[in-house]
């Protein structure tokens, strides 16, 4: 709990075996979490018997693999439906370290933001931790372009961790949004179409063999999607076509 909060950790997962158990470690090591969610997208691993056996967590799997966006939706919802007023997102492939979520938790639960992003590019950590150079590169264009075309300030739209409000997560129309990797993207549009602020916290992040990543084919169509995203929100805005993302009626 945090301030009579309910702190939910939310986990998508596909083939997290090897790191699961470790991340989920140091995500309850916070002593913030009142629940984990491990949301298994058809893994080929023994990432759903690993996750029985975690306390104090609550186990969903997919009957088929929906995409890292379908996994998503399916956290965010059942999260929902158990009473979390804070919702992190942590991937369990230990790319990301939990010891942030109590700093996070922290600028929602005091009602300072609604968004929290963990950005690998504050600090200068992306090619410490070691990112691919050509992934870095990619990512700077690419936030280049949609900070343009949004209207933000964001050091990266790309990173997995993430902490929201239950307030935040109710408004967002996030059906509407593809099943796919560019969904992140998506709703960090759509946040600033509400006219919610995203803040951002420096974290350390780091790229080994079992960590999750997309190839150079994914990618560049998760490049394209972004800039498909960021181009629509901007004709949007000139009230020059309509689309699902991002609906009128802010009120939803």
């Amino acid at each position: 709990m945090f301030r009579n909060q309910k702190v939910i950790v939310v986990m998508p997962a596909y083939n997290a075996a090897q790191t699961l158990k470790k991340t989920y470690n140091e995500v309850m090591a916070q002593e913030i979490a009142d629940l984990v969610i491990v949301v298994d997208d058809k893994s080929r691993d023994e990432t759903v018997a690993i996750a029985q056996t975690l306390p104090n967590t609550l186990v969903h799997v997919h009957e088929k693999n929906l995409g890292y966006g379908g996994n998503q939706k399916s956290c965010y919802r059942i999260a929902i439906e158990q009473g979390g007023d804070i919702v992190i997102m942590v991937h369990p492939d230990y790319q990301y370290t939990p010891k942030l979520i109590p700093a996070m938790a922290s600028l929602i639960g005091n009602g300072l933001y609604h968004c929290v992003l963990g950005s690998r590019i504050l600090g200068g950590y992306a090619l410490k931790g070691g990112m691919p150079v050509w992934k870095y590169i990619a990512n700077r264009f690419l936030t280049l372009a949609e900070n343009m075309l949004i209207g933000a300030k964001l050091s990266e739209y790309h990173t997995g961790y993430r902490a929201f409000s239950r307030e935040l997560l109710e408004k967002l129309p996030l059906e509407v949004n593809s099943d796919d990797f560019v969904f992140d993207n998506q709703m960090l549009a759509q946040i600033v179409w509400f006219g919610y602020t995203i803040a951002e916290v420096s974290c350390p992040t780091k790229y080994f063999p079992e960590a999750s990543s997309i190839n150079l084919s994914r990618s560049i169509t998760y490049g394209f999607g972004c800039l498909e995203t960021a181009l629509t929100f901007r004709l949007c805005k000139m009230k020059l076509m309509a689309s699902a993302l991002f609906p009128d009626d802010l009120r939803m």
